[in-house]
């Protein structure tokens, strides 16, 4: 898979990077070197290796799992610039 000068561009849009005119051939041979990378590695064979989430065995922490009710609204609101009936208040970002 390849990417063409179009896609590159419209990758910089999604991204909100301007990629101004000149930078575009240089981006499309750096994705599409990225491109390649990943390419090569539906190669790899990966018969009977386990996934693993850490290189060293290890074990994670964990607590207890139990739901409260908190009890103390007052004191979570406490610090907000602005709430009302113990609820954050914050500005209409949304039209």
């Amino acid at each position: 898979m390849s990417v063409d000068a179009a896609t590159v561009k419209r990758i910089g849009r999604l991204a909100r990077i301007r990629v101004e005119e000149h930078e575009v051939e240089k981006y499309q041979g750096e994705i599409n070197a990225i491109l390649g990378f990943v390419e090569q590695l539906g190669e790899v064979d990966v018969e009977g290796v386990e996934p693993m989430t850490s290189v060293t065995p290890m074990q994670l922490r964990r607590r207890e799992d139990k739901v409260t009710d908190g009890g103390y609204p007052e004191l979570i609101v406490k610090n907000a610039p602005l709430s009302e009936d113990n609820f954050f208040m914050v500005p209409k970002v949304i039209e």
